[in-house]
């Protein structure tokens, strides 16, 4: 079995962990394209660039989604670009490298190598969130079935999860090579080298990108890596990178449906031997049959899957890493890429998968951060304390604009768009995701406040203490409006000497009630407690003053 046409986005976000150095006022994709040597080059897109360049495929991508949406991915016309964070512009930044034409994919060793053409390649950056997204479109025809569901099951790993017996990189391609336009090796992956993951990992405690990924995103580098680069990355999902493909097939029907399970869990064909015909496609299941009992229920959407209508037989396959859309190759609307379905795939659900992401990304961000603001909290090191308040008050601060700019809980009316965005955040587990962030920076920011109340309560009982017994000596002093010394006619250099002394005398005496605070804070309200009795209430000060002050 043949497909036609092949087309495949791999989505990974990362995220950004910008050095000190960096200012806080340039952004990161600025100070990126600012490196010497960089590949990377902005993308002046069809909403910002030649009006001549916009195209249908364009509008419908527009009109799809809601206002808010469209604000957030297309910024304020020029007529209503105002001065704030963004001024106006879409809070995506698109950087694109147009180096490397294609990818030289050998899936099992010693098998017949398949060349991809790439169609793009881009790094999408956001405002006010760390988070950075590499996408990968790649593009073939005419492809074996077989083929194609090895290639989403192999290529889009950022490293290998383990190595058989003969140190060959488990679940990946058994190699990857980036060509330029010549046919040239660019860069070429190191999965075998099991030594080198291994000791990277006992030395920096987090894995080791494979060659090809880690030469692709430079001059972005590791952040437990080596190299000098103040732009640095992390991961923060899973190694396999989240997938979406447009398959055409002559007759979709003809899929089994361990054909589709494959697809849509992402299963590969692990099960059987690439070579050779002693298996065949879809002869058996790649699980048990209880956990796939209610697949279709959960991971199709099957609103197009029939014979009538402009695109026949259309079958959308979700799993929350996995979009796959599979259709007939000789339907007009299928093949389209001006109104039909390929070209709502390439923009409408190819954006609809990116906002669930990174939306998910984000998340997993502000989690990370947490955890490692409170990891450097040392209550006894004011320098930590301090540093501990300001990172819960940035990430506090970011949460909202993220909140306010990228959360949302639909992004489109049309029942299509709509679902499919359903799809991804159930299978994501966005608004738990979501609900458990919110209540973790929440109880971290309440804390916060309750113990800046805390510190301002203390504050005025040492200023009330202060106070009382300031009182005393200007009720004591003033009450008559009597001086106690006549000194008015004395000369300068005695009434200074007397005005030093009266200076010191009183700094001393609210050095003193200040350091006394806590025990005449005690000794005020056991005096202002009506139930006990003289002897008692001497006795409990006495008491609290040699246990050195109740907190």
């Amino acid at each position: 079995m043949q497909v036609r046409w092949f087309r495949q986005h791999l989505i990974w976000p990362l995220q950004l962990m910008p050095r000190r150095g960096l200012e806080a006022s340039l952004q990161p994709w600025r100070h990126l394209l600012d490196l010497p040597g960089c590949p990377w080059s902005e993308v002046v897109d069809e909403y910002t660039g030649d009006p001549d360049g916009f195209h249908e495929r364009h509008y419908h991508e527009f009109v799809t989604f809601l206002p808010q949406v469209q604000r957030f991915l297309y910024g304020e016309g020029h007529s209503r670009s105002g001065a704030g964070r963004t001024g106006g512009a879409s809070s995506m930044r698109v950087l694109r490298r147009r180096d490397v034409d294609a990818v030289r994919l050998c899936l099992e060793v010693g098998g017949e190598p398949l060349t991809l053409q790439i169609e793009h390649i881009d790094l999408y950056f956001f405002h006010d969130v760390d988070v950075v997204v590499l996408n990968l479109e790649l593009h073939a025809t005419d492809l074996p079935l077989r083929a194609v569901q090895e290639v989403l099951y192999r290529f889009g790993r950022g490293y290998p999860p383990g190595w058989d017996s003969s140190g060959r990189g488990l679940h990946c391609a058994a190699s990857v090579e980036w060509l330029d336009a010549s046919g040239a090796a660019l860069a070429v992956s190191d999965t075998s080298d099991r030594d080198a993951f291994l000791a990277f990992v006992a030395q920096h405690r987090a894995p080791r990108l494979a060659a090809h990924w880690h030469w692709l995103l430079r001059p972005l580098l590791p952040d437990d890596g080596h190299g000098i680069g103040e732009l640095r990355y992390r991961q923060i999902e899973y190694h396999r990178m989240p997938v979406m493909a447009y398959l055409a097939l002559d007759d979709p029907r003809a899929l089994s449906r361990a054909d589709f399970i494959r697809l849509g869990l992402v299963s590969g064909q692990s099960q059987a031997p690439l070579q050779g015909d002693s298996v065949q496609p879809g002869s058996g299941l790649p699980y048990g049959d209880d956990h796939l009992a209610d697949f279709e229920r959960r991971h199709c959407y099957d609103r197009f899957w029939c014979a009538a209508g402009a695109a026949p037989d259309t079958r959308y396959l979700h799993c929350g890493h996995a979009l796959v859309v599979v259709g007939r190759a000789d339907a007009p609307f299928f093949t389209d890429r001006e109104r039909g379905v390929l070209a709502q795939f390439r923009h409408q659900h190819f954006l609809i998968f990116l906002i669930a992401h990174v939306q998910k990304a984000a998340m997993l961000m502000f989690s990370d951060r947490l955890v490692v603001a409170l990891d450097g909290l040392n209550i006894a090191d004011a320098a930590s304390v301090k540093r501990f308040k300001r990172a819960v008050r940035g990430n506090f601060e970011n949460f909202l604009r993220f909140t306010h700019r990228y959360w949302f809980h639909d992004l489109a009316e049309q029942a299509q768009a709509r679902a499919l965005y359903r799809l991804s955040a159930d299978h994501l587990g966005l608004d738990t995701l979501y609900r458990e962030v919110r209540e973790r920076i929440g109880e971290m920011n309440a804390y916060l406040d309750t113990d800046s109340l805390r510190r301002q309560a203390n504050t005025v009982v040492r200023l009330t203490v202060v106070t009382i017994a300031g009182l005393i000596g200007t009720l004591s002093t003033g009450f008559l409006g009597m001086n106690l010394l006549a000194e008015a006619d004395a000369g300068w250099g005695r009434r200074v000497g007397i005005f030093a002394a009266t200076v010191v005398a009183s700094l001393a005496l609210t050095g003193l009630c200040v350091v006394k605070s806590k025990r005449l804070s005690d000794f005020l309200d056991l005096l202002s407690d009506e139930r006990l009795t003289l002897r008692d209430k001497w006795r409990l000060w006495r008491q609290s003053a040699s246990e050195g002050g109740r907190d």
